[in-house]
């Protein structure tokens, strides 16, 4: 007879890595984001919206 106790206990765990991988890749990814120099705005002349059709 399978073991499911031990079936669901390895599979919990290995849930529980993929998520802790997920959050510090996330993590990894704000950071980066964070830490980037922010993109040169340019305004525009004009300030009318174009008519609509």
């Amino acid at each position: 007879m399978p073991d499911y106790k031990e079936m669901y206990l390895t599979l919990f765990r290995a849930t529980e890595e993929a998520l802790r991988v997920l959050i510090d890749a996330q993590r990894a990814c704000e950071e980066l984001y964070l830490s980037a120099p922010a993109p040169e705005l340019i305004v525009f002349p004009g300030g009318e919206e174009p008519p609509r059709r």
